[in-house]
């Protein structure tokens, strides 16, 4: 019995393996064909054995270090900030729903639930964030639009709240005369961490990946992120690409060298890296904060 059950555990870790293995191959062959040269992934496509290996796409993307580095240091900010703020006001409106003796506590967790069924549309969301806010070329233009409430966030903490804070717990804190403020800092959030774990990776992931905020409400590229400005110089690379023709002689060979297909391997590497690093200290919590709810 004792040999069986090893030998299970041997199987399900191979099998475990070969699957987190099998995630890991897009991230390689993308790792590689950035330093693949162009004519090699022209001629055998994506492969683990390219015919010649080029720093180019990287070359190009060092002729724009000054734009890369001020655009990773505005991420880096939104993404500190409005994190920070996001875990902030959601754990803040999902504790009240939370409580059972709250009043109007249905008609409040309907209205969070409802933003996630219904929104206003894109156009009038612009009209509001630009003209009411005023938020257009500004930092806020990044923290602010859709990203710093999320409702599904909101009801996924409150049903931590509801399923693994003791009731009696919050009842004997009042009873010791502490305050709702002081329940919440001092006891509901030191016992939330694998939650508030979760959240913040959902919300850093979110603001690190986020480009359409920057596209539609950025339009200083002094202000671009990351994300936007990397995919400025795809759009920039495919239209200079799609009209070599057109330039002269020149200037058309210059645009036919331009390692198009590497770059953009190049740059889907230089975005996703930064959070596959961080992601392995997350994910004990973010595994227990999704699944504590369930469990209990």
């Amino acid at each position: 019995m004792i040999n069986e059950s090893k030998a299970m555990k041997w199987i399900s870790n191979m099998v475990l393996g070969l699957f987190a293995a099998a995630c890991l191959v897009p991230f390689a062959l993308l790792i590689i064909a950035s330093f693949s040269s162009e004519e090699s992934i022209v001629r055998q496509g994506y492969t683990f054995f390219p015919e010649a290996f080029s720093l180019k796409a990287y070359e190009y993307l060092w002729q724009h270090q000054l734009e890369l580095g001020r655009a990773y240091g505005i991420t880096i900010l939104i993404t500190t900030v409005g994190t920070a703020v996001s875990l902030a006001i959601t754990s803040m409106l999902a504790y009240p729903l939370s409580r059972r003796d709250m009043p109007l506590n249905r008609f409040w967790t309907f209205i969070v639930f409802f933003t996630m069924l219904f929104n206003g549309g894109l156009v009038p969301t612009y009209l509001v964030y630009t003209q009411l806010f005023d938020i257009k070329n500004t930092l806020f233009g990044l923290l602010l639009p859709g990203l710093l409430m999320n409702g599904f966030n909101i009801l996924l903490v409150r049903t931590f709240f509801l399923t693994s804070i003791p009731p009696a717990l919050i009842d004997a804190a009042s009873i010791d005369g502490a305050g709702e403020i002081k329940i919440f800092y001092r006891i509901i959030l030191p016992l939330s961490m694998p939650i508030m774990a979760t959240i913040g990776l959902f919300q850093a992931i979110a603001y690190w990946n986020d480009w359409f905020n920057g596209l539609i409400y950025i339009t200083d590229t002094r202000m671009f992120g990351i994300q936007t400005i990397l995919t400025k110089m795809v759009m920039d690379i495919q239209f200079l690409t799609s009209n070599s023709n057109a330039a002269g002689v020149n200037a058309g060979a210059a645009i036919a060298e331009l390692p198009s297909t590497s770059v953009r391997m190049a740059i889907a590497a230089i975005g996703v890296l930064p959070i596959l690093i961080a992601y392995p200290f997350f994910q004990k919590y973010f595994v227990k904060g999704i699944t504590i709810g369930a469990v209990k």
